[in-house]
């Protein structure tokens, strides 16, 4: 249970290949010691349940191992206390995939009990019913897990881009997840109806009884595996969307409101084969359900929106200088830099490049803002994660594309580094006494004096981690600078103070 969970904590880590190592050692330690234990050792069943737990402390000790050396988050005391709300977040995700083990427990139990009654009345008997239905069961779990395989690898890739409202890159990834899912139920389907045989003798005996219902139960049971594929598949794009209530639906339908009354139902007027009708039957009416409800997510899917793409938002200047301002907190860097836009008549860009960082990349408007806002004892270690990384150069990228459309100014955001070989560009330092932003502060956000002196502390030890992380530089060094000029005379006379300076220069 520990390795199937941390499992999954690895995968979002950004470590995929260690989530399959740990996985492997586990599966293929089992598959050498069973030989061993079994025979060798002379242990039989016995041998094969030590070699099970054996690979099952390997999984167990190797994904406890990586607990110590994650990428983007330490295991803290805190990490253990009770939060609510992500408890509630996480029953919300997961309550589909729960239900849908469970139906599965449900969907076997009611298919077993009516093998068992009406298998007893044909000539099959009680245990050739059953035994087909597991082989049966066994493989397509084989299909199905191949498909879940497809659609979680591709899990992380939908969820990202669908909170980055990347819309376009959320159809691309289900139509193609959606058809590799067919294609695997196409050559399944294939091989379970023109050749069920071949499979039913890998699992033993040549009794003609058995053979003529493990067959008959593979072309029934199987014959619409293609739809059960998909079922899957769109019941696990809906948890990766955040729409946990359309993978219930979706995952809900097919098993238990129409597999389980129909095999309890089927069986009165087709005898025990009625229990294998049920599964095409509701594999037809759980894809007619589950297609009208994904067509119905994609034809809202992002209709709301209506984005700028990158180049037009990006604005078109003169030749010319290329100012770059970086400011201590409660500086009014922003607005003097806003205000030297405005004298000078160039574009001026602070949110906007944030922006369209922002639509570029896919990411996250938010998550690309507050890159040089997190604080905690972790923050270079967050800075320095894969995720922040991306977006640290889809940010950078963007800075030199509005510096090749011309004269503007840029606030923020290490540019003056990033724009380094740039020879028309002055780097600007803004800086105050703490009284100015102090009282900046009271102004512009309505802080109280120690929620002033806290949020200046903690704003300026910030943006020096992010400028140290992207260019190995200290933030405040005047070496790193054309003009470092103190705000306290005035927003209006260091704007004019820049312009002047931009002039004479």
């Amino acid at each position: 249970m520990f390795s199937n969970t941390v499992n999954s904590v690895i995968r979002a880590d950004g470590s995929p290949r260690f989530s399959m190592a740990a996985t492997l050692i586990g599966a293929v330690l089992n598959i050498i010691l069973d030989p061993i234990f079994i025979f060798t050792f002379n242990m039989g069943i016995a041998g094969a349940a030590w070699a099970t737990v054996i690979g099952q402390i390997s999984s167990f000790i190797v994904s406890a191992i990586y607990m110590f050396k994650t990428k983007t988050f330490r295991i803290k005391k805190e990490s253990f206390k009770f939060n609510k709300n992500i408890l509630a977040s996480v029953l919300k995700l997961g309550i589909s995939t729960f239900i849908t083990q469970i139906s599965i427990v449900v969907l076997s139990l009611v298919c077993n009990i009516m093998l068992v009654k009406y298998g007893s009345k044909s000539e099959y008997g009680i245990d050739i019913p059953i035994a087909s239905i597991g082989i049966c069961m066994k493989v397509f779990g084989i299909v199905i897990n191949i498909v879940v395989g497809i659609i979680l690898g591709a899990q992380p890739i939908i969820g990202y881009n669908y909170g980055a409202k990347n819309y376009n890159r959320v159809k691309e990834t289900f139509k193609l997840t959606t058809t590799l899912s067919i294609i695997v139920g196409i050559v399944a389907t294939l091989i379970f109806e023109l050749c069920p045989e071949l499979v039913v003798k890998i699992f033993g005996s040549n009794d003609v009884l058995y053979m003529d219902f493990a067959i008959k139960t593979f072309r029934i049971f199987l014959s619409l595996v293609t739809f059960t594929c998909l079922i899957k598949m769109f019941s696990i794009f809906f948890q990766a969307v955040g729409e946990p209530s359309k993978a219930t639906i979706v995952s809900l339908c097919r098993d238990l409101l129409i597999f389980v009354p129909l095999a309890i139902i089927l069986p009165r007027y087709m005898g025990v084969t009625g229990v294998l009708y049920a599964a095409p039957i509701a594999d037809l009416v759980g894809m007619i359900v589950s297609t009208v409800i994904i067509f119905n997510f994609f034809n809202k899917l992002g209709k709301e929106e209506n984005v700028e793409q990158t180049d037009e938002a990006i604005k078109k200047s003169k030749p010319g200088t290329i100012i770059t301002i970086a400011r201590e907190h409660g500086s009014a860097g922003k607005y003097i830099g806003e205000l030297v836009a405005k004298k000078l008549d160039i574009p001026y860009y602070y949110k906007e490049l944030t922006a369209i960082a922002a639509q570029d990349s896919g990411l996250d408007k938010e998550f690309i803002s507050k890159l040089d806002q997190k604080n905690d004892v972790l923050h270079d270690l967050y800075l320095s994660s894969t995720p922040v990384k991306y977006a640290i150069e889809a940010q950078e990228k963007i800075i030199k594309k509005i510096a090749d459309a011309g004269s503007c100014v840029i606030v923020g955001r290490a540019a003056d580094y990033v724009l380094r070989d740039n020879d028309d560009i002055v780097r600007i330092f803004i800086y105050a006494n703490d009284e100015y932003k102090i009282n900046k502060l009271k102004e512009m956000y309505g802080d109280t004096l120690k929620e002033a002196k806290k949020n200046i502390v903690k704003s300026n030890k910030n943006r020096a981690a992010y400028y140290k992380i992207i260019s190995g530089r200290n933030w405040n060094d005047y070496q790193n600078y054309d003009l470092m000029i103190d705000s306290s005379i005035g927003a209006q006379k260091t704007a004019d103070v820049i312009v002047e300076y931009l002039k004479n220069r």
